[in-house]
């Protein structure tokens, strides 16, 4: 009975003590060959991953700062390519304005030279209907003349002296008639 009683007072949630001892032992055992293989294995391990992670950070950074310097330098790029076109369109238009107005000058020039030749052509036209109308008028006066006078004209001599009176009487009327409408435009 002692010992059954002995064994009732034991807890039977407490091993035995040899048992505990041994178990206590394995996990010591354990426990130092998991700290000399394992534990450096391990450590090893985690250094390199914190090590590629740092520097997967830091490459990933130094990638980030090279982007943003292309990004720069892009942007820098677009505005002297934005300058450029701008200059080039300013060039573009101050040739357009030169190339125009050499243009006005160009057709002023012809115009001119259209219009003096026009006026030459009309001078010259107004210079043979003149001398066409100074004969046909002096053949008119002499005939005219002829018949008042009663007497022929024919005489070539006479006939020009004639003509020449009468056309200078012309002339001389119409300078006066157009000194008259000139002075009265002054006024």
């Amino acid at each position: 009975m002692a010992l059954i009683a002995a064994e009732e007072m034991e807890n039977p949630l407490l091993p035995p003590m040899p048992e505990l001892v041994i178990g206590l032992i394995a996990f010591a055992i354990v426990v130092g060959f998991l700290a000399k293989k394992l534990l450096p294995n391990i450590n090893k391990v985690l250094e390199e991953r914190r090590a590629a992670i740092e520097g997967g950070m830091e490459k990933a950074e130094a990638a980030q700062a090279e982007a943003q310097q292309v990004l720069e330098d892009y942007r820098a790029q677009l505005a002297d390519a934005r300058h450029d076109a701008a200059r080039l369109r300013q060039e573009a238009q101050e040739q357009g304005v030169a190339l125009i107005a050499e243009m006005r000058i160009e057709g002023q020039r012809q115009r001119d030279e259209i219009v003096a030749a026009g006026h030459a052509q009309i001078e010259a036209d107004r210079k043979a209907a003149a001398a066409s109308l100074r004969q046909d008028v002096g053949q008119l006066a002499i005939d005219l003349a002829g018949k008042l006078v009663g007497e022929s004209l024919k005489d070539s001599d006479r006939q020009s002296r004639t003509v020449d009176r009468f056309l200078d009487a012309l002339d001389e009327k119409a300078v006066k008639a157009a000194d008259t409408t000139k002075a009265e435009a002054t006024r």
